[in-house]
């Protein structure tokens, strides 16, 4: 079994969307839908996890990387895939998943593309089926054997932003064998349409850039609010 793990935090609209769209997929095994849903959030999405395979995990602890670890703890399958609610994946991606781990990998990341037709988030989309510097955002949709994500600890917990990179990063030092799928999730473009193209890029290119220098979280999170604007679904 894959458990589809969803971190949601002001995201009512997205969630129902993406639950919906999960129901619809082409699958030939079985799943489930986790929606580990931030302690603040006062958002009554209590009604969204109304199928047999969808289950509401109200978390105890601030976080995304403290969701993810708690949805994970909840999970039945063998399997866990991290989903942004606002990204929408293609319809055989199950399948692709078990593909992948049955060849012998262990782990992997997918390839995407924006919900905006735009040719500078073509090229920001064209890199993401490459192994490079930004492999691994939470955009890319984890997928782990959970017994692998538990032997490394899942999550930091103190990771309170880029907690998706800190985790490669230790997935790359156990030398854990992953793959990039290519086969494209569809991204929301609504950050770079609250922002720029340009101020997003160069945004994430000094966060990253900080975080490989050892550049506190905490301090990570107070830049990143300073320089972007993050827009909800709610």
């Amino acid at each position: 079994m894959i458990s589809i793990i969803i971190p949601a935090h002001k995201e009512k609209s997205n969630l129902i969307q993406l639950v919906t769209y999960l129901g619809d997929m082409d699958n030939s095994g079985s799943y489930e839908i986790i929606i580990a849903q931030s302690p603040d959030c006062c958002e009554d999405i209590a009604k969204i996890a109304n199928g047999t395979s969808v289950r509401l995990v109200k978390c105890e602890k601030k976080g995304r990387a403290c969701q993810m670890n708690e949805g994970a703890e909840h999970a039945k399958g063998e399997i866990v895939a991290f989903l942004h609610a606002d990204v929408r994946p293609p319809k055989d991606f199950l399948s692709n998943i078990e593909s992948a781990l049955a060849t012998g990998f262990d782990a992997g990341f997918f390839s995407y593309k924006f919900d905006k037709d735009n040719f500078w988030l073509g090229i920001n989309a064209f890199f993401t089926a490459k192994d490079g510097l930004f492999t691994g955002g939470g955009d890319q949709c984890l997928f782990i054997r959970k017994s692998v994500f538990s032997k490394l600890g899942g999550f930091d917990a103190k990771q309170v932003l880029m907690e998706d990179f800190e985790f490669f990063k230790r997935m790359k030092k156990n030398k854990i064998p992953y793959t990039i799928i290519k086969n494209d999730l569809v991204v929301s473009a609504r950050k770079y349409e609250s922002n720029s193209y340009l101020r997003v890029n160069l945004s994430n290119l000094l966060l990253v850039m900080l975080f490989k220098l050892g550049y506190p979280s905490q301090k990570l999170r107070f830049l990143h609010d300073k320089l972007l604007r993050t827009p909800y679904n709610g």
